[in-house]
């Protein structure tokens, strides 16, 4: 039976909420232990009697509500409904929580039962008795997996110690670091520590310096510790320079007498102007039988980068290049990355290469993958190659410009068959010598990319195809795909009930085509519009990731039955395992390990997360350092988030994103509509709705936070 709930005292309406907390705090702490309500409002330091008997009423309540277990007449005891379980620690805010690996609500962690648990550990959780209307909440009783040792800070180093001044998103105490474990690090530094230890009850954990990484606010200082936040390697270790400079180009008669020699085809490179590793050249001519053939051609890394060599070890740690504001941190070394591998114009260069005949109408009638040799004729800039294609002058425009056709032939074919078109707009910057931004541009994709892009796809595909598709009788053998799932229902249907409030529809069933085409539709819709940039993004984020596997569903995002990635092996670890794995079922090969390529699949797809976490922080710092010089000016922009603690807006003439905190909104209390998108005031019902348009001076930028702080124009 329900009990009616007591009408509160007038001295104690506004503190219920923190009374109830502080009473299931006791019980929480004390889970074995039997309480009466002269023993709480004893510890809780409630003399006078009107309040004792609302501390008894508040205790009766979570006994109705299950929390409590009424032991005898007065005595309560916390309902041992809970239990473990497993998953993820983030952070929401300034609060914690647990992913559980099962799925379903995240449980809340206070603060002071995280038992030093930080963001991305793998910990066990005990389940407190949940209350009704209240979301789970828990303690960490074990720490199963550390997701990392290492943190990046900045040293305030006193005469006997010194700490390390973390950014509280990633852990709420400083470390302590004794004189003796310092390396020679001054005050005001930015370092690499290492935990060593960390007492159960200590508040601070003990660290050593493991590298000084040098001035805070000095360009490389700050590159350096973007790529060490997230674990990424920012030098090249000289012992693997110095094997990779042993490596010989080997383009000898005995290696091209092996290949299909191309050299007097007509070859050529488009890559972005300050590219230094080209991965990828097109050649084109016409044939005897009326047919064109175009050559994809492929840097043949994997003839140089031997297994087991320490040149190979380290390409599969890294996994992947790493793309800054202001650098590429290579993959593998330089010499090979923009010497020996890159197909550099002039120059004989072995590769893998996929030989298309096609017809007019850029339909492939045959192909061929075989290695080659080449020599590229020109090194286009993609500005150079777009130049050629709009006026349809220039060198090699003849080979150009049929290429563009076909590019553009098969372009849409693909959309008729239900690719997505994310052509998302980049921020980029123009930097001076010491890394400074100067200003911002923004890089779209126009037909030169598109051309480039439409032969790699056409490529990645056939040589999916060519090996995940089995001959009849034949089970399919062990592949590195490149996958990506069809949408979250949930997420799709969320989405789309938001932008109906701008005036968009957004089909979310029925064949993966007819949603496909209406996703299109909708990007096509919002082009130009100040609601683009955000509805293009939670577009994606509607969206699943794409990511590496050896068990192949297509990918949804490209409406390819069989897609991987082939064609950039200077840059990503899975091209190398995609021609290695061509060249062994090409020479009649058994099928490889499935589970042990699963695992470097989901290695890669790691490392291609964490890269891209970092260049996000890169741009994201130049974001906030560019702004820096705008203290005080005022800008449109569009509100690009909404959350508990502020909204965040994007600034319409450079996007670049800052926060207004919550706490900022003084002209009333404001409460977080999650569902909407909203924040709403209580008293006057002022709404900052996502994609609302807002005038916003910049107050603040810290660069060490990588944060924006705008306040109401």
């Amino acid at each position: 039976m329900s009990r009616k709930k007591r009408k509160i005292p007038a001295n104690l309406r506004i503190s219920k909420k923190e009374l109830v907390r502080k009473i299931i705090n006791i019980f929480n702490d004390n889970s074995d232990k039997t309480f009466n309500y002269k023993q709480i409002s004893s510890l809780l330091n409630v003399k006078a009697e009107s309040q004792r008997v609302f501390v008894s009423e508040i205790m009766a309540e979570l006994a109705d509500e299950e929390f409590l277990t009424k032991i005898s007449r007065g005595k309560y005891k916390l309902n041992p409904m809970g239990g473990y379980i497993t998953g993820t620690i983030e952070r929401r805010g300034v609060k914690m929580y647990l992913l559980p690996d099962e799925g379903g609500e995240a449980v809340f962690i206070p603060e002071r039962k995280t038992n030093h648990a930080l963001v991305n550990d793998r910990a066990k959780v005990f389940l407190y008795a949940r209350r009704q209307g209240q979301e789970p909440e828990g303690e960490v009783v074990e720490i199963t997996k550390r997701s990392k040792d290492t943190f990046v800070g900045v040293l305030d180093v006193s005469p006997n110690y010194a700490f390390l001044v973390l950014d509280n998103r990633v852990m709420n105490s400083d470390i302590f670091i004794p004189k003796d474990k310092l390396k020679g690090g001054e005050n005001g530094q930015k370092a690499i520590v290492k935990v060593i230890s960390w007492e159960e009850k200590g508040k601070n954990p003990v660290g050593e310096v493991i590298d000084i990484l040098g001035d805070k606010g000095d360009n490389n200082t700050e590159m350096h510790a973007i790529l060490a936040e997230f674990g990424l390697p920012y030098t090249y270790p000289d012992a693997i320079e110095k094997e990779a400079l042993k490596i010989d180009a080997g383009v000898t008669p005995q290696e091209v007498a092996k290949r299909i020699d191309m050299r007097n085809v007509i070859t050529f490179t488009i890559d972005p102007r300050d590219a230094k590793d080209f991965d990828d050249a097109l050649s084109i001519r016409k044939l005897e039988n009326g047919l064109w053939e175009v050559g994809v051609h492929i840097a043949d890394v994997t003839h140089y980068v031997r297994p087991d060599s320490i040149i190979e070890e380290e390409a599969f740690k890294r996994a992947t290049s790493v793309y800054l504001v202001d650098r590429t941190v290579p993959m593998l070394p330089e010499h090979l990355s923009n010497g020996i591998c890159s197909l550099r114009p002039n120059e004989d260069k072995l590769c893998f290469s996929v030989l298309f005949q096609m017809n007019d109408d850029a339909e492939v009638v045959k192909y061929d993958i075989a290695r080659t040799v080449i020599n590229s004729n020109r090194r286009f800039t993609y500005e150079e190659a777009q130049a050629t294609i709009e006026t349809g002058t220039g060198e090699l425009s003849e080979e150009i410009l049929t290429l563009d056709k076909f590019a553009k032939a098969l372009r849409e074919k693909r959309f008729a068959k239900g690719a997505i078109a994310f052509d998302r707009v980049e921020v980029r910057f123009e930097i001076d010598e010491k890394g400074k931004p100067l200003s911002v541009y923004f890089k779209e994709q126009k037909d030169s990319n598109k051309l480039i892009e439409e032969f790699m796809l056409l490529a990645n595909r056939t040589v999916a195809a060519h090996v995940g598709i089995a001959e009849k009788g034949k089970k399919a053998k062990t592949f590195v795909y490149r996958i990506h799932d069809t949408p979250n229902v949930e997420k799709l249907v969320n989405f789309s009930d938001f932008i109906r409030r701008f005036g968009y529809y957004l089909k979310t069933n029925g064949k993966k085509t007819d949603v496909s085409k209406s996703i299109n539709k909708l990007l096509d819709n919002v082009q130009g519009k100040k609601e683009q940039n955000l509805i293009e993004t939670l577009a994606i984020r509607s969206m699943a990731k794409a990511i590496y596997s050896t068990t192949n569903i297509g990918h949804y995002g490209l409406a390819f039955e069989y897609y991987t990635h082939f064609t950039s092996p200077i840059r990503r670890y899975p091209d190398m395992m995609v021609h290695r794995l061509l060249e062994r079922y090409m020479t009649g090969g058994k099928s490889v390990n499935k589970q042990e390529y699963e695992a470097f699949c989901q290695h890669s797809s790691d490392m291609e997360q964490l890269a891209s976490n970092a260049e996000r922080a890169s741009i994201k710092y130049k974001q906030v350092e560019f702004m820096a010089d705008h203290i005080g000016q005022v800008f449109d922009g569009v509100i690009s988030g909404v959350t508990e603690w502020g909204i965040y807006v994007e600034l319409i003439e450079n996007k670049c994103e800052g926060m207004i905190p919550i706490r900022d909104l003084d002209d009333d209390y404001y409460s977080f509509d999650e569902k909407n998108y909203c924040l709403v005031g209580r008293r006057y019902h002022r709404r900052y709705q996502l994609g609302d348009e807002l005038k916003v001076k910049i107050a603040k930028a810290n660069l060490d936070k990588k944060q924006l702080d705008f306040v109401i124009a």
